[in-house]
């Protein structure tokens, strides 16, 4: 199931890059490692020298600067738009691929053709396993994950659209090993993509700059009679938030307009009844959100940030 060989013929990968530093070089590495050949990694105007220290440690890898940044969707999109190949793999620069991760996540794919995207094992570098399948949350758990979860993390609400109990009896001691689970929507920052069906939808919705992309792509795919899959047997070990936290105000804010962006989209019959329980929750969550920031930061950063 797991063989190199067919790998760099059937699949390329996408890497969207905003000042990864030497980690873009591991997570390419990786990618080669993993059996990929055709590396495409879009650049969102990033200052910090990792594109150009990747070009010196890897020049088959295809550069693609777009001279500002363009947000992870749109980026992505550029990038796959270059691949003619059967699969695609879209991610982040921040992480690193199990050698037999990709091969993995292929033949999956090869035996499911009716999936779009399957989506790996997302674990955080001190070895804990993140929730990087989810499921699509009613308004009313988006409302309760919104509130509570600022002050109650583990509340029912959050665990059930993070899907923590299928996580935690895949991490319970003992555990057989699970064959891939069908899920609603599976993590941006890694997933394998069919390039047929991932355009067939016209890709990510570039409205969203970042975060919610990933849900929105997984709910179009659906409804257009996709399958999307989870397989934890493909690890992938996730930085998480190497650009992100150097502009936290803005990525506070850009989070909390595309939650409200695919909320107002997937609202369907009753569930519309409930947008402005949503968005108030959305909006105190907010105002509480960059409260906390800022403090954290101080007066002087806090100023920085938002500038």
């Amino acid at each position: 199931m797991r063989e190199h060989s067919s790998v760099g013929s059937r699949c390329a990968a996408v890497v969207v890059n905003r000042e990864a530093g030497g980690a873009l070089l591991d997570c390419v590495a990786s990618l080669r490692s993993a059996g990929i050949s055709e590396i495409v990694v879009v650049d969102n105007s990033s200052a910090d020298g990792s594109l150009e220290r990747l070009a010196g440690a890897d020049p088959a890898a295809v550069l693609v600067p777009t001279g500002r940044n363009l947000g992870y969707g749109r980026a992505a999109n550029i990038g796959a738009q270059r691949i003619a190949l059967d699969y695609v793999l879209i991610c982040n620069p921040d992480l690193v691929v199990a050698p037999d991760a990709v091969a993995t996540l292929v033949s999956r794919l090869d035996a499911q053709p009716d999936c779009a995207i399957v989506g790996p094992r997302l674990d955080n570098p001190d070895g804990s396993r993140y929730p990087s399948a989810r499921a699509f949350p009613s308004l009313g758990d988006a409302a309760g994950h919104a509130l509570v979860g600022l002050v109650v993390p583990d509340n029912r609400w959050s665990r059930r659209y993070r899907m923590e109990e299928y996580f935690d009896e895949q991490s319970a001691p003992g555990a057989a090993a699970a064959e891939a689970a069908e899920v609603d929507w599976v993590s941006g920052a890694c997933f394998l993509a069919r390039r047929s069906g991932f355009s067939s939808v016209g890709g990510f919705d570039e409205g969203y700059f970042m975060y919610a992309e990933d849900v929105d792509l997984c709910w179009r795919l659906r409804r257009a009679g996709w399958r999307v899959l989870y397989d934890q047997a493909a690890v992938v070990v996730h930085a998480q938030g190497l650009s992100t936290s150097r502009h936290p105000v803005r990525m506070l804010v850009a989070h909390h307009r595309s939650t409200w962006r695919f909320a107002r989209r997937s609202a369907r019959g009753s569930e519309r009844a409930l947008l402005p329980l949503v968005a108030a929750a959305l909006a105190a969550r907010l105002v509480v959100s960059l409260a906390r920031e800022l403090t954290r930061r101080g007066p002087s950063r806090a100023e920085n940030a938002t500038s």
